[in-house]
């Protein structure tokens, strides 16, 4: 147990210390990043002055080519039969915009070795010179002697390399000497660029220990204290308490912590007498439901006794009856067609009696799990228009009128067609019998993309809201209360359609306000091909 200190230090705030801290991050971002805007200044003004001055020399050398090819075209032209001025004259042009391009920048100081003139000046004077040699070159190739033109040629070449070739070498050499320093001021800037970025994170680390060992660190040694306590009040410890240390932010939470601590010990006593009577009461309610539960597994043993002792004693007499219609009917003997039709009508309702049995077998089976149900493609239209048929003369008995609804192209469905069809046969059935004062039912198709739907709809009597969910309940009959037939039917078939991964309700008839709307929704394709186990 820590014990409890008394209040001591001054009226520190942790919001202050935090906000001095970001103040200090902030202006040490500040700083780093205008030291930052600096080095980028200085790096782009050194770079510019080396680019620009690769370029000018790039420039000077072009047009030293470009002067060389003047000369030779000078020459040839003075040796030909018949002078020309077109070549000349086109390489004119590209010395005059090369000079001029060499001369776009502006000079930023530097000196030309071992001249007074400006660079400037020099260019000027070599532009002039050129246009000296051009002038002088056109009166020489007006001359008609070819050895007085190539003569005057000649010495007009010499003239312009006395007097132009040394300021073309001046300001060749000046821009090496551009280059050469602009790149020597980007080494420079770099290395103090270097020691300065490295003196910025000792500084910044130093302040960063510094902030960490006044401000940080006390902080997290307190948090630290607090987050042991609480996992110890965790563990059951309830007896802890905090030194609540600087009257700070902190403070106040260790102090409403020590006074939570205080009252889950006294919570913790109170639920230790509080759990002992409900265990007592627990253990009374256990061996009451204990003893119900064995009430109820008897009952319901009794129960799947009855259906299996039913479904075993009927099958076989139904068995025989369905075989002797078949004897019956494929005698040859019997002529007249109104006895074929009264057997017809007998295995009939033989075969839906046989099939009633065949639900109970299957509900006394499924309470082991033995139900089976084989997924296939099936002809869902097929299946529907198959189950209408066998139920229309039982209908017209009725008076009813019976009507299929399908869609122009209806797709197949993955699913077991068997208890499919004896779902929708289930519920034509109850229609028939249960939908007092009904004169239609419709059996209706309706297809998606990813899932089928199936409604068996009527214009009866309905079913109370409140009551359609007792519906799926076994035992339960459609008209309320316990069944006075078998009462399994919709309960099985809420379970068939469960496994397909579908569903089923029961609703109104929105069209006519009345009667009743079993709809069934199927998924286009099932997961699996078997499922077991219809339980209650």
């Amino acid at each position: 147990m820590v014990g409890t200190f008394l209040v001591h230090g001054g009226m520190g705030s942790i919001r202050g210390s935090l906000s001095f801290l970001i103040a200090g991050a902030a202006m040490l971002t500040l700083l780093a990043a205008a030291g930052l805007l600096f080095a980028v200044r200085t790096s782009d003004f050194a770079v510019e002055r080396l680019t620009v001055s690769q370029r000018r020399l790039d420039l000077l050398a072009e047009a030293s080519g470009r002067l060389t090819d003047y000369a030779f075209a000078a020459i040839d032209s003075a040796q030909a039969a018949a002078p020309s001025r077109l070549r000349l004259t086109a390489l004119k042009s590209q010395i005059d915009t090369v000079l001029n391009s060499a001369g776009a920048d502006p000079w930023q100081g530097e000196a030309v070795p071992g001249r007074t003139e400006p660079p400037e000046r020099m260019l000027a004077l070599l532009r002039a010179d050129v246009a000296g040699l051009d002038a002088a070159i056109a009166g020489g190739l007006e001359q008609v002697d070819a050895a007085a033109r190539s003569d005057t040629i000649r010495g007009a070449l010499n003239g312009f390399g006395l007097s132009a070739g040394p300021r073309l070498s001046a300001l060749v050499e000046a821009e090496r000497q551009a280059v050469k320093l602009a790149r020597e001021d980007i080494a420079r800037t770099s290395q103090r660029l270097t020691i300065a970025a490295i003196a910025a994170a000792i500084l910044a680390i130093l302040i960063a220990i510094l902030l960490h060992q006044r401000i940080t660190r006390p902080l997290l040694r307190r948090i630290s204290a607090i987050d042991d306590a609480a996992i110890a009040i965790g563990r059951g410890k309830l007896d802890i308490r905090l030194a609540i240390g600087a009257r700070d932010e902190l403070g106040l939470l260790v102090a409403r912590f020590n006074r939570m601590a205080a009252s889950l010990a006294r919570r913790e006593d109170r639920l230790s007498l509080d759990r002992a009577a409900l265990e007592r009461t627990v253990a009374e309610r256990t061996a009451d439901l204990t003893t119900a539960n064995e009430r109820l597994a008897g009952i319901d043993r009794s129960r799947r006794r009855f259906f299996a002792d039913v479904s075993h004693e009927l099958r076989t007499p139904l068995t025989v009856v369905l075989g002797e219609c078949d004897i019956a009917l494929r005698a040859p003997s019997i002529a007249p067609e109104e006895v074929r039709t009264t057997f017809a009508i007998i295995r009939q309702r033989a075969f839906r009696l046989h099939r009633r049995v065949e639900d109970m077998l299957r509900v006394a089976r499924s309470e082991s799990g033995e139900i089976t149900l084989d997924f296939r493609r099936i002809d869902l239209a097929r299946l529907l228009a198959d189950a209408v048929e066998s139920y229309a003369p039982v209908a017209r008995r009725h008076q009813l009128e019976i009507a299929l609804a399908l869609p122009e192209a209806p797709g197949d469905i993955v699913a077991d067609g068997d208890w499919i069809r004896q779902v929708v046969e289930g519920l034509i059935d109850n229609a028939v019998r249960h939908a007092k004062g009904a004169t239609r039912i419709e059996v209706r198709l309706e297809d998606a993309s990813d899932a089928a739907s199936i409604f068996v709809s009527d214009d009866g009597c309905g079913i109370p809201a409140q009551a359609r969910e007792q519906m799926f309940e076994r035992f339960v009959s459609r008209d309320g209360g316990a069944a006075s037939g078998f009462g399994i039917g919709l309960a099985l078939a809420q379970w068939v359609i469960t496994r397909h991964h579908g569903s089923i309700v029961i609703a109104s008839d929105p069209k006519i306000e009345r009667g009743t709307r079993v709809a069934i929704t199927l998924p286009r394709a099932a997961e699996g091909n078997t499922h077991t186990g219809f339980t209650s």
